[in-house]
């Protein structure tokens, strides 16, 4: 853990790519239509055949609209667009304005693999935005890192992957799971734990963490462990152990439509989360998936992520009025939503830093670029490609929203291979 107040950078490090992007955004208000683009010809600012023009610069968007991963992926879509508009609307990067080509995963990694390749190979876009699962990151990770693509992915994970082609703006294990454990011991006492995931590598690995966390670090026991396939929606014999085995908490990782069934099941069964007996703590269920729960059947679970809709600070206010203004009065925003949102601009700051869209150039300048814009207050960028951020705790209201009950006072480093996890 950093001993850094997330309202400054780490101490001594340099804000010239920061203030370098503060200066091109006020150049691109102000100036008439493509001084900034005769500024950076493309010739010299695409050297390898990207989809770069005069006026014009090509990013691909990749999640699941379609499939059982959709009411995940939805929001990322929605907070990638809304950055991007956003850009624009300041004039672009490097003078250019962004356009986007859209390709939908539909909750298949094979298919997310397919239309990577489609992005790179036959768009040949600047920079790509997408995944959600850990399957689907995984499924197009070779095509990334044979294609020198760059992939900005906004997912909490379980870490155990660094790679010169990723920029991770989610949280990984020690930021996460690891946080959220100490948490739930420390507050609430747990000692038995009941881990319950959806069958893919993000649950399975994150458990694993977990169970060793609970076992060799806090004294705890794992009393029960059990994976369903992506879209089950019988969840009824599960919870019949849980109420057997009486654990302190219920540590749920489950993902997309399957968290709908699990929590109506979960309180149509009599387990009452408000009662904290057991605790339930999830790292899963974001505000995204609560509008398809509803709020009545999560009231009083709790969260271990790095950002809630309710967080109450300056620019988290703009980016959720902005938001709604785009998309909808009704519309909720979960963490993955919000890193998801990052992806644009840390991406923007690193081409404007380098002063080229080429990918070497671009990953080069990416490291150490910082935005103090972000919802989530001040955030960095890792020389591991992953993010300096907070970890907080939200307990669910049935209003749908998460009231902040814990937050790290300090930024947490990021470190995606914590030793004796592996």
């Amino acid at each position: 853990m950093s001993d850094t107040p997330s309202s400054k950078p780490p101490k001594g490090f340099s804000r010239r790519a920061m203030m370098a992007t503060s200066a091109a955004f006020g150049a691109a208000l102000f100036a008439p239509k493509n001084l900034l683009a005769q500024s950076y010809p493309t010739a010299e600012v695409n050297t390898t055949g990207l989809a770069v023009t005069d006026d014009t610069v090509t990013v691909g968007i990749l999640h699941s609209i379609t499939g059982t991963m959709a009411i995940s992926e939805t929001g990322s879509v929605q907070a990638e667009k809304l950055a991007i508009k956003q850009i624009n609307d300041m004039g672009g990067v490097l003078g250019r304005k962004i356009e986007v080509i859209q390709e939908d995963g539909a909750s298949d990694w094979p298919t997310f693999a397919e239309k990577a390749r489609k992005l790179l190979v036959n768009d040949k876009v600047a920079s790509v935005m997408g995944c959600w699962t850990s399957a689907s990151r995984k499924a197009v990770l070779p095509v990334f890192e044979q294609h020198n693509g760059f992939l900005y992915y906004p997912t909490f994970y379980e870490g155990l992957e660094q790679s010169p082609n990723v920029i991770y703006t989610g949280q990984e294990a020690t930021q996460q799971i690891i946080a959220g454990l100490d948490w739930v011991k420390e507050t609430k006492g747990a000692n038995t734990f009941y881990l319950l995931g959806s069958d893919y590598i993000w649950p399975r690995t994150s458990n694993k963490i977990a169970r060793k966390h609970i076992e060799d670090f806090l004294g705890g026991k794992v009393v029960g462990e059990e994976y369903y396939p992506l879209g089950h929606t019988q969840f009824n014999s599960v919870i019949n152990k849980i109420r057997l085995r009486k654990p302190d908490v219920i540590y749920a990782i489950v993902v997309g439509g399957s968290n709908v069934a699990f929590y109506k099941q979960l309180k149509a069964a009599g387990i009452d989360m408000t009662a904290e007996d057991p605790v339930l703590l999830t790292i899963s269920v974001t505000e995204d998936e609560i509008l398809g729960i509803g709020g009545e059947n999560m009231e009083g679970a709790y969260a271990c992520m790095k950002y809630f809709q309710s967080l109450d600070n300056p620019n988290n206010a703009a980016f959720v009025k902005a938001f709604k203004e785009m998309w909808g009065e009704d519309i909720v925003i979960g963490d993955v939503t919000q890193a998801a949102y990052l992806g644009p601009w840390l991406w923007k700051a690193a081409v404007e830093a380098a002063g080229s869209f080429d990918v070497d150039k671009v990953r080069e300048a990416q490291i150490g670029i910082e935005l103090d814009t972000a919802p989530e207050g001040y955030v960095k960028v890792h020389e591991n490609h992953h993010l300096w951020s907070k970890t907080r705790v939200g307990l669910a209201k049935p209003d749908g929203q998460y009231e902040v009950v814990f937050e790290t006072a300090e930024l947490v480093e990021p470190d995606p291979f914590p030793e004796g996890y592996q």
